[in-house]
């Protein structure tokens, strides 16, 4: 793998581009949590495909797709940043995660699961979390399987698994995130089996736009709050967003905050996950995708206003 280019702030985030073996290029990113120092927290998030075949409508690495990495393809990402700050390979966060999210749908591809095996040989980590965030489309099952037994033979200490639903109307689920995908009962019953005593809870995310459903009845109709957590976000200003109309409501302005409160009081844990808003401009956020900003001649408001630098 060759890097390229990047967009960055050293103090809040980088967003890389590289050209892989087979001459397809990929983006990745590190951030940062200001105030807190690179030794409290530090995170990774890399890509598992060439852009994503599911096209959620507020995505912009859903423009293309042009096929999956292989483990060795996602395991460079992950040492080029390593090796550029930690060439003994120790990591020393308390903190360090690695989400599989930045390009593509990672439940579509199963040499993940082989990265994850691979990870804790390759890298003396004091505080991982690997973090695996999907939209549980169907026919998964087998990758699901394995990830269950993933978890539980190497990963006791912490996993973070994300449900990305974004709706509880199925129908705006449906047209939000537009591939066939496991039913909400389908992914309970996952959940009951992924979820042990004493673990992270399971999170269920809602990027929240105008006039997106989140009603905590039909939440506690299938999602027990002793199990899963219910974690709130931006739509961030992506091209996607601006061409469908799909309007963020998580802001200053506090727009959020009656829904918010109603699944507080239905016993659920919320968290509220803003972040530093200059990651728009970066284009590190999730959702985001440089690339696919390039070959296009509108960015959305406060976003992408980062130039690429060649590396």
């Amino acid at each position: 793998m060759k890097v390229l280019a990047k967009a960055s702030d050293n103090n809040i985030a980088t967003v890389y581009v590289a050209e892989t073996e087979d001459k397809k290029l990929v983006e990745f990113v590190e951030s940062l949590q200001p105030p807190f120092p690179i030794e409290d927290k530090w995170v990774f998030v890399i890509s598992t495909m060439y852009g994503c075949p599911v096209g959620c409508k507020f995505c912009d690495s859903g423009w293309t797709y042009k096929g999956k990495l292989g483990k060795a393809a996602m395991i460079d990402q992950i040492d080029y940043m390593i090796r550029s700050r930690y060439p003994d390979l120790k990591v020393p966060a308390r903190k360090f995660k690695i989400q599989f999210s930045r390009m593509g749908e990672p439940a579509m591809n199963e040499s993940v699961l082989d990265v994850l095996r691979q990870l804790p040989e390759l890298y003396d980590i004091k505080g991982f979390l690997p973090s695996i965030s999907t939209v549980a489309p169907h026919g998964t099952e087998n990758f699901f399987s394995q990830l269950l037994d993933i978890k539980n033979s190497q990963y006791r200490n912490g996993f973070q698994l994300q449900f990305s639903i974004h709706s509880t109307n199925p129908e705006q689920r449906d047209w939000l995130v537009p591939v066939r995908k496991w039913s909400f009962s389908e992914i309970a019953d996952y959940g009951e089996q992924f979820y042990s005593d004493g673990e992270r809870k399971i999170t269920l995310n809602f990027a929240l736009g105008e006039g997106n459903e989140v009603d905590q009845k039909v939440l506690l109709n299938y999602f027990d709050p002793e199990i899963f957590l219910i974690k709130i976000t931006p739509v961030n200003p992506t091209q996607k967003a601006l061409v469908n109309n799909v309007k963020n409501i998580v802001d200053d302005s506090c727009g959020h905050n009656n829904i918010v409160n109603r699944i507080e009081s239905a016993g659920y844990d919320v968290i509220l996950s803003i972040g530093e808003l200059e990651e728009n401009r970066i284009g590190s956020n999730c959702g985001q995708h440089i690339m696919n900003y390039l070959s296009r001649s509108k960015a959305p408001l406060d976003a992408y206003s980062y130039e690429l630098e060649s590396v």
